[in-house]
């Protein structure tokens, strides 16, 4: 059965001070959250620890926004599934599009940190998207089915209800711009459909959007049939907005 998912990506922004307030008002405001939504909190790895005790008995999970291609060994700097895992996470968070642009991460790199996620105990959320110029060359589906394929070959079927897609046109990341609720719908239509062609349990697996998602959009998103909640970026910071957004399911 699909869940419902709403994930907040801090990216780098947090201090203890934020993880008190941040969460102390999500406890507050979410207590009496209803409509079945996971609610899974990804900060900056050195407060993943602070974060698990804040969310503690609240039904919250906390996720790494990311973790190494390695298992272990002298590679300085980086976090392994393991490591994530063992400091109290649920999710792990893989190929979003800052770590592909930024950081340089191909898809060869994305497919070993998914390998490396699921031969541990914590469930992927992967992300995919295309840029501006590749949508408006009509070769959105193309780039996203391919980053699908790229990502999860190999993969196992029965490794399905661990993985969570997360589509995230990178043309509305941080930018205020929105995809339509039917543009992102054909999206994920396309997503769910590649993944039943791979063998995958399609029908059971959350496909979440993640493009400048927040309170006065949320509910309209969320009403597509295969769209089962979001990856909110900036609005994640602020209590009032994020709970909204977990309202909105």
């Amino acid at each position: 059965m699909r869940k419902t998912i709403i994930a907040a990506n801090w990216k780098m922004n947090g201090s203890m001070e934020l993880v008190r307030d941040l969460v102390g008002g999500l406890r507050s405001r979410l207590a009496s959250l209803d409509n079945g939504a996971e609610i899974v909190i990804m900060p900056p790895a050195p407060y993943i620890g602070a974060v698990v005790e804040a969310v503690a008995g609240t039904g919250m999970v906390v996720g790494a926004q990311n973790v190494a291609r390695w298992s272990a060994g002298a590679y300085t700097g980086e976090v392994s599934v393991a490591m994530a895992e063992d400091v109290g996470c649920d999710y792990a968070l893989v190929g979003h599009s800052e770590r592909r642009e930024l950081f340089g991460e191909d898809d060869q790199v994305v497919a070993e940190k998914v390998a490396q996620v699921l031969g541990s105990g914590l469930s992927l959320m992967l992300c995919v998207g295309e840029s501006l110029g590749q949508r408006e060359s009509g070769q959105a589906e193309q780039v996203v089915r391919a980053q699908v394929e790229a990502a999860l070959t190999g993969i196992d079927a029965d490794r399905s209800d661990r993985i969570v897609i997360a589509y995230e046109p990178v043309w509305a990341i941080g930018t205020g711009r929105t995809a339509t609720a039917e543009d992102a719908q054909a999206m994920h239509k396309a997503i769910r459909d590649k993944l039943a062609a791979m063998n995958f349990s399609a029908n059971a697996m959350s496909l979440l959007y993640g493009g400048s998602v927040k309170p006065d959009n949320a509910a309209a998103l969320f009403a597509q049939p295969d769209i089962d909640g979001g990856l909110i970026g900036g609005a994640s910071l602020v209590a009032e907005d994020f709970s909204s957004i977990c309202q909105a399911v």
